[in-house]
Protein backbone atom coordinates (compact mmCIF):
# COMPACT_ATOMS: atom_id res chain seq x y z
CA UNK A 1 0.00 0.00 0.00
CA UNK A 2 3.04 2.11 0.12
CA UNK A 3 3.13 5.69 -1.41
CA UNK A 4 0.14 4.93 -4.08
CA UNK A 5 -1.21 8.40 -4.06
CA UNK A 6 2.15 9.46 -4.99
CA UNK A 7 1.74 12.65 -6.61
CA UNK A 8 -2.09 12.64 -5.94
CA UNK A 9 -3.70 16.08 -5.23
CA UNK A 10 -6.31 15.42 -2.65
CA UNK A 11 -8.11 18.27 -1.51
CA UNK A 12 -9.34 18.03 2.27
CA UNK A 13 -12.94 19.69 2.52
CA UNK A 14 -13.49 18.70 6.51
CA UNK A 15 -11.99 21.58 9.34
CA UNK A 16 -12.23 18.98 11.98
CA UNK A 17 -8.73 16.61 11.92
CA UNK A 18 -7.65 18.44 8.46
CA UNK A 19 -4.19 17.59 10.22
CA UNK A 20 -4.64 14.13 10.41
CA UNK A 21 -6.11 13.49 7.40
CA UNK A 22 -3.82 15.43 5.78
CA UNK A 23 -0.72 13.17 7.14
CA UNK A 24 -2.79 10.53 6.08
CA UNK A 25 -1.99 11.21 2.73
CA UNK A 26 0.80 12.53 3.04
CA UNK A 27 2.41 9.05 4.36
CA UNK A 28 0.57 7.29 1.23
CA UNK A 29 2.96 9.77 -0.93
CA UNK A 30 0.24 12.10 -1.97
CA UNK A 31 -0.37 16.46 -1.62
CA UNK A 32 -2.58 17.20 0.97
CA UNK A 33 -4.65 20.86 0.42
CA UNK A 34 -6.84 21.91 2.90
CA UNK A 35 -9.70 23.30 1.39
CA UNK A 36 -12.56 23.80 4.08
CA UNK A 37 -16.18 23.00 2.59
CA UNK A 38 -17.49 23.89 6.36
CA UNK A 39 -17.24 25.62 9.69
CA UNK A 40 -18.77 25.07 12.71
CA UNK A 41 -20.12 26.94 15.75
CA UNK A 42 -20.23 25.36 18.78
CA UNK A 43 -23.68 26.81 20.29
CA UNK A 44 -23.37 28.13 24.03
CA UNK A 45 -27.25 30.14 23.82
CA UNK A 46 -30.18 30.47 26.14
CA UNK A 47 -31.92 27.45 24.21
CA UNK A 48 -29.02 24.97 24.36
CA UNK A 49 -28.84 25.76 28.46
CA UNK A 50 -32.55 25.31 29.07
CA UNK A 51 -32.24 22.07 27.31
CA UNK A 52 -29.36 20.97 29.25
CA UNK A 53 -31.56 22.17 32.49
CA UNK A 54 -34.77 20.37 31.41
CA UNK A 55 -32.26 16.85 30.52
CA UNK A 56 -30.94 16.65 34.25
CA UNK A 57 -34.31 17.97 35.61
CA UNK A 58 -36.39 15.94 34.09
CA UNK A 59 -34.03 12.37 32.56
CA UNK A 60 -35.20 10.93 29.72
CA UNK A 61 -35.57 7.16 29.13
CA UNK A 62 -33.32 7.53 26.44
CA UNK A 63 -30.73 9.42 25.51
CA UNK A 64 -29.94 9.53 21.59
CA UNK A 65 -26.42 10.68 20.34
CA UNK A 66 -25.53 11.61 17.26
CA UNK A 67 -21.64 12.78 17.08
CA UNK A 68 -19.04 12.09 19.94
CA UNK A 69 -18.53 16.30 18.90
CA UNK A 70 -21.93 16.90 20.06
CA UNK A 71 -21.20 14.39 23.67
CA UNK A 72 -18.27 16.32 24.56
CA UNK A 73 -19.90 19.58 24.11
CA UNK A 74 -22.30 19.18 26.25
CA UNK A 75 -20.44 17.86 28.93
CA UNK A 76 -18.01 21.04 28.12
CA UNK A 77 -21.60 23.08 29.07
CA UNK A 78 -22.82 21.08 32.16
CA UNK A 79 -18.99 21.46 33.29
CA UNK A 80 -19.60 25.37 33.26
CA UNK A 81 -23.07 24.99 34.51
CA UNK A 82 -22.26 23.03 37.60
CA UNK A 83 -24.02 19.90 36.70
CA UNK A 84 -21.59 17.30 34.93
CA UNK A 85 -21.93 14.45 37.74
CA UNK A 86 -25.00 14.83 37.91
CA UNK A 87 -25.39 14.48 33.71
CA UNK A 88 -23.03 12.07 33.83
CA UNK A 89 -25.43 10.08 36.05
CA UNK A 90 -28.74 10.55 34.21
CA UNK A 91 -26.98 8.95 30.74
CA UNK A 92 -25.39 6.28 33.60
CA UNK A 93 -28.73 5.49 34.71
CA UNK A 94 -30.77 5.73 31.70
CA UNK A 95 -30.80 3.93 28.22
CA UNK A 96 -28.43 5.35 25.50
CA UNK A 97 -28.49 4.82 21.95
CA UNK A 98 -25.40 5.77 19.64
CA UNK A 99 -24.74 6.38 15.81
CA UNK A 100 -21.23 6.16 14.33
CA UNK A 101 -18.17 4.75 16.00
CA UNK A 102 -16.64 8.45 16.77
CA UNK A 103 -20.21 8.59 19.03
CA UNK A 104 -19.39 5.12 20.70
CA UNK A 105 -16.12 5.63 21.25
CA UNK A 106 -16.86 9.34 23.21
CA UNK A 107 -18.72 6.95 25.26
CA UNK A 108 -16.95 4.75 26.13
CA UNK A 109 -13.91 7.54 27.25
CA UNK A 110 -16.55 8.55 29.75
CA UNK A 111 -17.71 4.80 31.01
CA UNK A 112 -21.05 5.31 29.16
CA UNK A 113 -22.31 2.29 27.33
CA UNK A 114 -24.63 2.29 24.63
CA UNK A 115 -27.59 -0.33 24.75
CA UNK A 116 -28.10 0.43 20.93
CA UNK A 117 -25.84 0.99 18.38
CA UNK A 118 -26.16 1.46 14.31
CA UNK A 119 -25.05 -1.31 12.13
CA UNK A 120 -23.51 0.72 9.30
CA UNK A 121 -22.60 4.80 11.01
CA UNK A 122 -25.64 5.48 9.33
CA UNK A 123 -29.23 6.78 10.71
CA UNK A 124 -31.04 4.15 8.63
CA UNK A 125 -28.81 1.74 10.68
CA UNK A 126 -29.73 3.71 14.28
CA UNK A 127 -33.35 3.24 13.59
CA UNK A 128 -32.74 -0.45 12.84
CA UNK A 129 -31.58 -0.87 16.16
CA UNK A 130 -33.85 1.35 17.99
CA UNK A 131 -36.82 -0.65 16.03
CA UNK A 132 -36.08 -3.54 18.50
CA UNK A 133 -37.32 -1.64 21.49
CA UNK A 134 -40.49 -0.50 22.60
CA UNK A 135 -40.33 2.99 22.10
CA UNK A 136 -44.23 3.86 23.12
CA UNK A 137 -44.83 6.29 25.71
CA UNK A 138 -41.11 6.84 26.21
CA UNK A 139 -39.40 10.46 26.55
CA UNK A 140 -36.55 10.73 23.86
CA UNK A 141 -33.38 13.17 23.92
CA UNK A 142 -31.90 13.59 20.35
CA UNK A 143 -28.99 15.11 19.80
CA UNK A 144 -28.74 16.23 16.44
CA UNK A 145 -25.68 16.81 14.71
CA UNK A 146 -25.35 20.13 12.99
CA UNK A 147 -28.46 20.10 11.24
CA UNK A 148 -32.21 18.89 11.97
CA UNK A 149 -32.93 15.59 11.76
CA UNK A 150 -36.60 15.45 10.60
CA UNK A 151 -36.83 11.87 9.66
CA UNK A 152 -35.19 10.77 12.81
CA UNK A 153 -37.63 12.79 14.50
CA UNK A 154 -40.62 11.83 12.42
CA UNK A 155 -39.52 7.97 13.01
CA UNK A 156 -39.55 8.21 16.56
CA UNK A 157 -42.72 9.91 17.29
CA UNK A 158 -44.45 7.45 14.91
CA UNK A 159 -43.13 5.30 17.28
CA UNK A 160 -45.53 6.64 20.32
CA UNK A 161 -42.34 8.76 21.63
CA UNK A 162 -42.17 11.93 22.95
CA UNK A 163 -38.76 13.49 21.30
CA UNK A 164 -37.07 16.78 22.75
CA UNK A 165 -34.15 17.78 19.99
CA UNK A 166 -30.96 19.50 21.71
CA UNK A 167 -28.78 21.07 19.38
CA UNK A 168 -24.78 21.62 20.71
CA UNK A 169 -23.07 23.11 17.39
CA UNK A 170 -24.37 24.00 14.07
CA UNK A 171 -22.81 23.34 10.91
CA UNK A 172 -22.24 26.98 8.90
CA UNK A 173 -20.90 27.61 5.49
CA UNK A 174 -17.05 28.34 5.47
CA UNK A 175 -15.91 32.25 4.50
CA UNK A 176 -16.71 32.52 0.43
CA UNK A 177 -13.25 32.64 -0.82
CA UNK A 178 -12.64 29.07 0.70
CA UNK A 179 -15.10 27.78 -1.86
CA UNK A 180 -14.01 29.84 -4.56
CA UNK A 181 -10.65 28.09 -4.09
CA UNK A 182 -12.19 24.53 -3.68
CA UNK A 183 -14.74 25.04 -6.93
CA UNK A 184 -11.87 26.34 -8.73
CA UNK A 185 -9.75 23.73 -8.19
CA UNK A 186 -12.04 21.28 -9.01
CA UNK A 187 -12.97 22.49 -11.91
CA UNK A 188 -9.97 23.76 -13.21
CA UNK A 189 -8.51 20.20 -12.14
CA UNK A 190 -6.32 21.70 -9.95
CA UNK A 191 -6.73 18.19 -7.81
CA UNK A 192 -6.85 14.74 -8.38
CA UNK A 193 -9.61 13.68 -5.73
CA UNK A 194 -11.54 15.79 -2.88
CA UNK A 195 -12.68 14.32 0.43
CA UNK A 196 -15.61 14.37 2.25
CA UNK A 197 -16.30 13.63 5.61
CA UNK A 198 -19.87 14.94 6.19
CA UNK A 199 -23.25 15.92 4.29
CA UNK A 200 -22.92 19.71 4.91
CA UNK A 201 -19.71 19.87 3.29
CA UNK A 202 -21.25 18.63 -0.30
CA UNK A 203 -24.29 20.74 0.41
CA UNK A 204 -22.48 23.99 0.88
CA UNK A 205 -20.07 23.16 -2.21
CA UNK A 206 -23.29 22.43 -4.48
CA UNK A 207 -24.90 25.38 -3.51
CA UNK A 208 -22.00 27.53 -3.93
CA UNK A 209 -21.28 25.89 -7.62
CA UNK A 210 -24.70 26.61 -8.11
CA UNK A 211 -24.93 29.95 -6.88
CA UNK A 212 -22.08 30.79 -9.40
CA UNK A 213 -23.52 28.85 -12.41
CA UNK A 214 -20.62 26.62 -12.58
CA UNK A 215 -22.83 23.61 -11.02
CA UNK A 216 -22.42 22.04 -14.23
CA UNK A 217 -18.82 22.45 -14.53
CA UNK A 218 -18.60 20.99 -11.20
CA UNK A 219 -20.50 17.62 -12.05
CA UNK A 220 -18.19 17.37 -14.82
CA UNK A 221 -15.11 17.27 -13.69
CA UNK A 222 -16.53 14.74 -10.72
CA UNK A 223 -17.61 12.61 -13.54
CA UNK A 224 -13.90 13.13 -15.32
CA UNK A 225 -10.84 14.02 -14.00
CA UNK A 226 -11.44 14.59 -9.95
CA UNK A 227 -12.97 11.37 -7.89
CA UNK A 228 -14.98 12.45 -5.23
CA UNK A 229 -14.54 10.50 -2.27
CA UNK A 230 -16.49 9.97 0.83
CA UNK A 231 -15.91 8.83 4.70
CA UNK A 232 -18.82 6.44 4.55
CA UNK A 233 -21.93 5.27 3.21
CA UNK A 234 -23.91 8.30 4.19
CA UNK A 235 -22.10 10.78 3.25
CA UNK A 236 -21.58 8.55 -0.17
CA UNK A 237 -25.40 8.89 -0.33
CA UNK A 238 -25.19 12.55 0.03
CA UNK A 239 -22.95 13.23 -2.85
CA UNK A 240 -25.11 10.82 -5.24
CA UNK A 241 -28.67 12.66 -4.40
CA UNK A 242 -26.39 15.99 -5.44
CA UNK A 243 -25.79 14.39 -8.87
CA UNK A 244 -22.32 13.27 -8.35
CA UNK A 245 -22.26 9.75 -10.86
CA UNK A 246 -19.44 7.99 -8.79
CA UNK A 247 -17.99 8.09 -5.21
CA UNK A 248 -14.70 6.20 -3.89
CA UNK A 249 -15.86 5.00 -0.12
CA UNK A 250 -14.97 2.47 2.31
CA UNK A 251 -17.30 -0.47 3.54
CA UNK A 252 -16.60 0.99 7.55
CA UNK A 253 -16.98 4.88 8.36
CA UNK A 254 -12.76 5.80 8.84
CA UNK A 255 -10.71 8.10 7.74
CA UNK A 256 -7.70 5.92 7.27
CA UNK A 257 -9.79 3.48 5.44
CA UNK A 258 -11.04 6.51 3.31
CA UNK A 259 -7.75 6.84 2.40
CA UNK A 260 -7.07 3.61 1.99
CA UNK A 261 -9.96 2.74 -0.73
CA UNK A 262 -8.83 6.01 -2.33
CA UNK A 263 -5.10 4.14 -2.81
CA UNK A 264 -6.71 0.94 -3.75
CA UNK A 265 -8.66 2.66 -6.56
CA UNK A 266 -5.73 4.41 -8.01
CA UNK A 267 -4.43 0.82 -7.99
CA UNK A 268 -6.96 -0.32 -9.89
CA UNK A 269 -7.49 -2.75 -6.83
CA UNK A 270 -11.11 -1.07 -6.29
CA UNK A 271 -13.86 0.45 -8.07
CA UNK A 272 -15.85 3.50 -7.00
CA UNK A 273 -19.88 3.25 -6.08
CA UNK A 274 -21.74 4.67 -9.09
CA UNK A 275 -24.97 6.52 -7.75
CA UNK A 276 -28.50 4.44 -9.53
CA UNK A 277 -28.97 6.61 -12.40
CA UNK A 278 -25.10 6.75 -13.18
CA UNK A 279 -24.10 5.54 -16.66
CA UNK A 280 -20.75 7.70 -16.04
CA UNK A 281 -17.42 5.59 -16.98
CA UNK A 282 -15.15 4.47 -13.70
CA UNK A 283 -11.79 4.22 -15.30
CA UNK A 284 -11.05 7.92 -15.22
CA UNK A 285 -8.05 7.61 -12.82
CA UNK A 286 -4.64 9.14 -14.23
Amino acid sequence: MARRLEGKRIAITGPRRAEELGKLVGNLGGIPLNRPAQGTVLLNDADLQSGLVSWVKQPPDWAIFTTGMGLDALFDLAEDMGVAGQFWDILREGRIAARGYKTANTLKKRQLVPVVRDDDGSTEGLIRGLAEHDLRGKDVILQLHGDPAPRLAAWLEGQGATCRQILPYRHIAPPREDLDRLLRDIVGGSVDAVTFTSGPQVRFLMEHAASQGKYEDLMEALSGPVIAVAVGKVTAQGLFEAGVPRVVAPREERMGSMMIELARYYAGEAEPLTGPSSAASTDNRR
